[in-house]
């Protein structure tokens, strides 16, 4: 994947690969040990119902870094 600011990143809207919105980017985790991106924390959806990501104690969508497929207009994650 190519290299993105992060900066670009913010508030951008998150989608499924099945095509249904999860939410906008809140912000992403990293493991400080070795500076690897971890999650993807989005706030959810209004629509966003049983999803197979787990949610952080704010409620958020916690995603793995490694489900993303594409970034663009939007961001595209594996489901």
């Amino acid at each position: 994947m190519a290299e993105i600011l992060a900066e670009n990143l913010s508030g951008k809207d998150v989608m499924g690969s099945d095509g249904k919105e999860l939410g906008s980017l809140y912000n992403i985790t990293m493991d400080l040990s070795s500076g690897a991106l971890k999650n993807l924390v989005i706030d959810p959806a209004e629509t966003v119902h049983n999803t197979d990501f787990e949610y952080s104690e704010q409620g958020r969508l916690l995603v793995p870094v490694e489900r993303v497929t594409a970034v663009k207009d939007h961001m595209i994650v594996d489901r």
